[in-house]
């Protein structure tokens, strides 16, 4: 499929997505939701695709922010609509049962952090830019940034980073727990590509019952992560790849996962 807003690559089972708006720094705009909400659909449904990366194009920015253009006049109810526009995208993107991987290569303020916040992993080049600046518009985050960075780095910071607007640079996002890893520009993609081929190896089924395990955990309050650990702890039973690992294991050779 081709689309207006973003670039699409797909290796060795691994989609790469890239926000392809250099000229706005890759901000996110109605189109660029639109677009990734057909990604990700495709990514649900093209056996084919086994994780995905996320990307910004250009050497400045994984991406910038919100197109605030586009909202500046926008009253209450245009904005919540916008909110929870933004929560329906990029929970397709948390609940994903295949991996997605941010690899933030230039600032990531605003929607963009909440776009990476969203994946499961985050990689980070060495110049990258965190933050959750809009308070300096007289906003607050819409797209779920106070939800999962607290989620992230916890409370006290998440509070603090929130109220004053900072802007953080990549040592300290790795610091916090906000980054999985930092590296060069240059070894970024490797990097995450080497990382998803690890993942790749192992049985499908299994990594999204992990992601969902986790999910559970971190983001669904009230929710009973032991009785969904138990659940999908038992489903893998029925699965070909349990049958296939355990012979693997017990015949001392490498397994051989078909995601059945």
């Amino acid at each position: 499929m081709i689309y207006q807003s973003l670039l699409t690559e797909l290796n060795d089972g691994i989609l790469t997505v890239t926000i392809n708006r250099p000229d706005k720094l890759n901000a996110l705009n109605k189109m660029v939701f639109d677009e990734l909400e057909m990604v990700m659909n495709e990514v649900a449904s093209n056996v084919a695709i086994r994780s995905v990366i996320i990307t910004g194009s250009g050497p400045k920015a994984f991406a910038a922010g919100a197109d605030i253009a586009e909202f500046s006049e926008f009253n209450r109810e245009q904005g919540e609509s916008l909110s929870k526009r933004g929560h329906q995208v990029f929970a397709m993107i948390e609940n994903s049962s295949k991996p997605v991987v941010a690899a933030v290569n230039g600032f990531a303020l605003g929607g963009g952090c909440e776009l990476a916040m969203a994946c499961h992993l985050r990689y980070c080049a060495t110049h990258a830019k965190f933050g959750q600046p809009e308070v300096n518009l007289g906003l607050i985050p819409g797209y779920g940034g106070t939800q999962r960075m607290t989620h992230l780095i916890g409370k006290a910071k998440s509070l603090e980073l929130h109220m004053t607007g900072q802007i953080i640079d990549a040592n300290e996002a790795y610091r916090l727990g906000l980054v999985n890893q930092v590296t060069t520009a240059e070894e970024l993609i490797p990097t995450v590509t080497s990382v998803l081929e690890t993942i790749q190896s192992k049985a499908p089924v299994a990594i999204g019952h992990v992601i969902r395990c986790i999910q559970t955990a971190v983001m669904e309050q009230g929710a009973d992560g032991y009785a969904c650990e138990a659940e999908l702890f038992g489903a893998c039973f029925d699965t070909e790849d349990m049958r296939e690992g355990t012979r693997a294991f017990l015949e001392k050779r490498k397994a051989n996962f078909n995601g059945k």
